[in-house]
């Protein structure tokens, strides 16, 4: 079964939109969107819709929750609160329900995988995983982890592969699965990518072969920094699109 993860896709409906088109040449049987389709950009509700039509499953991000009244995030920045708090009154009841049924987790058992937003160890923080060392947290619930785990939250590909007693960042590029080790792979951003590469980031892995896939789209940055300040938010998470960070 070939699987569609996509994550952070930050109300861009521009980059959202080039994603679906692109992974139409993928052959993917099932959709999962790993979290935070709210947050900075300036189309909302249109992404909500999309999301909730395309994805199996869609995972709660730390986005999600703030803006479904879930979480406290009285402690993030100005400009980040504004948006939450712009998006919350944006959103349609459909789609604010919607929010507020997300989990923070699924386990595929089927075919041995994990979703979340951040790191499995402590769901509820959105913890980040980055860095070896953040991934080196998940080796005490070695047994509790599926064949390959995938998140989102930082913006960032990342690959950790993990045996019970060790951590190795490996690059993220396309690889295949091993027997006898564990992922953590972090799959990006659709709609605010912090790797200085300002195309959307999508992903697909194929269960039947344990081959996982990096994918990358440009879209119409303009018309998107455009949305977010017609929406009267933060000009830099505009400017923050053309560059990728």
């Amino acid at each position: 079964m070939r699987l569609g993860i996509f994550s952070d896709t930050h109300a861009n409906y521009e980059a959202l939109s080039a994603v679906l088109e692109s992974y139409r040449h993928e052959r993917i049987d099932v959709y999962y969107c790993l979290g935070d389709t709210v947050g900075y950009g300036g189309s909302p509700n249109e992404c909500a819709d999309l999301v909730r039509k395309v994805a199996k499953k869609t995972i709660l991000g730390n986005h999600d929750a703030a803006v479904a009244g879930r979480m406290d995030y009285s402690y993030y920045y100005e400009a980040a609160r504004q948006a939450l708090d712009t998006h919350a009154a944006m959103l349609s009841s459909e789609n604010a329900a919607w929010l507020r049924s997300l989990t923070y987790q699924e386990k595929l058992t089927d075919i041995n995988v994990d979703l979340c937003h951040g790191s499995p160890v402590r769901l509820e923080e959105f913890e980040y995983i980055f860095a070896p060392e953040q991934a080196r947290e998940c080796l005490p619930m070695w047994n509790e982890l599926g064949h390959i785990t995938l998140i989102g939250h930082s913006h960032l590909c990342k690959v950790f592969a993990l045996t019970p007693n060790s951590v190795e960042e490996l690059p993220a590029v396309d690889f295949q699965l091993e027997q006898g080790r564990k992922y953590i792979v972090s799959v990006g951003s659709v709609g605010q990518p912090r790797d200085y590469d300002n195309r959307a980031s999508y992903t697909v892995y194929d269960s039947d072969t344990k081959r996982f896939e990096f994918k990358r789209v440009e879209y119409d940055i303009e018309t998107a920094a455009e949305k977010v300040l017609r929406a009267k938010l933060e000009r830099n998470f505009a400017h923050r699109l053309y560059i990728g960070v």
